[in-house]
């Protein structure tokens, strides 16, 4: 697989440029939705390395992630004259990373990309490690491949364009990998004040966990590219996380980070039971998600709809489901299993916590 670098950024203009110098190209196109191409293509467009650049605009919300976005990019590439040797860049958040990512690595049988995340998410999560995809048959990432972009550039500013509920979505995914990291990360987390943003001092502050939190993302995604064991760590709740957001899908669609976030009091709860996780930090860390992503309401017939789901997942193997649980802070148990009446007893602490 391509390498990746990761680029912190200072200055988006001289990053980009470089970014684009290092891939011999013929023609260049940006790919954005509804949102980006209004809030963020205007702070690239004048750049003198986007000259001539050709701009395919697809609607925004991972509710359009899907055959037909991606079969109207490729259509424009198409259209617009796009060859092998051709560069696309993907300015939005994961959506738009995901789904870039994808048509770039299957136009022509792959043509170079890079991606420039522009919201919390997509930077600490969507657009590093190579996973590229839409949603399918209902089901979040159904289809894709691994293949990393040339180059990723993180830059802050775009978070100033970002509403609350955005922010809190990619903060869910840094809480997960304080979680698999140690504790110190963990619990610089827990006491940041996500409503303090306006503050440029506490942005920097949100600046340096974000390239903290996409090394540990960078690491352990670099020693197993294609998720065969500790990539595995980056699924902490996302079992449970992903059948709570495919059964939004089918109501009301929340963010990716809800989900996740939501996801996580489940196998918390799984962790304390099965693999011992100490029920002090698993209590503080469910309070920061109570108060900052409440919760989804469901019943107990929902249930077995969402074990349904959870076994559609696409870690795992044969007939159980498969989880990554920790025995502590930074203990990370991949390959665990968990039985329905467990299942069901996690999903229980989550209604009543």
């Amino acid at each position: 697989m391509e390498k990746q670098k990761i680029i912190i950024s200072k200055d988006l203009c001289q990053s980009l440029t470089q970014a684009i110098d290092e891939v011999k190209h013929d023609l260049l196109f940006v790919l954005c939705d509804e949102t980006t191409e209004r809030l963020c293509l205007p702070v690239i467009s004048d750049f003198e390395c986007m000259r001539g650049a050709q701009l395919i605009t697809i609607p925004a919300t991972d509710t359009h992630k899907t055959l037909e976005s991606l079969s109207h990019v490729w259509s424009e590439l198409q259209r617009m004259g796009a060859t092998r040797h051709s560069l696309m860049v993907n300015l939005g958040g994961g959506m738009v990373t995901d789904l870039g990512g994808f048509a770039a690595s299957t136009f022509k049988r792959g043509i170079p990309y890079i991606n420039i995340p522009t919201t919390l998410l997509s930077m600490v999560d969507a657009s590093v490690g190579g996973k590229t995809g839409i949603n399918f048959g209902g089901l979040k990432n159904e289809i894709g491949v691994f293949n990393n972009a040339r180059s990723v550039i993180l830059d802050t500013t775009f978070l100033r364009t970002m509403d609350h509920e955005n922010i809190c979505s990619g903060y869910a995914e840094m809480l997960k990998h304080g979680l698999i990291n140690n504790e110190k990360m963990w619990a610089e987390l827990l006491n940041f004040n996500l409503e303090s943003l306006d503050n440029l001092e506490h942005l920097d502050i949100l600046g340096r966990m974000v390239a903290e939190s996409v090394a540990v993302k960078q690491r352990i995604v670099t020693e197993d590219p294609t998720e065969q064991g500790i990539r595995k760590a980056l699924n902490l709740g996302h079992t449970a996380g992903h059948a709570f957001e495919s059964l939004a899908l089918e109501r009301k669609p929340v963010l990716h980070g809800y989900a996740v976030a939501w996801g996580m009091i489940v196998e918390l709860y799984l962790c304390c039971v099965k693999t011992n996780f100490p029920q002090d930090k698993m209590r503080q860390t469910v309070a920061f998600i109570k108060e900052n992503y409440g919760r989804m309401a469901i019943t107990c017939d929902d249930y077995p709809h969402l074990i349904e789901l959870m076994h559609h997942d696409k870690k795992n193997q044969g007939n159980s489901i498969n989880f990554t649980l920790l025995g502590g802070i930074g203990d990370i148990r991949i390959n665990q299993t968990a039985t329905e009446e467990e299942i069901k007893d996690a999903l229980d602490f989550y209604r009543e916590c």
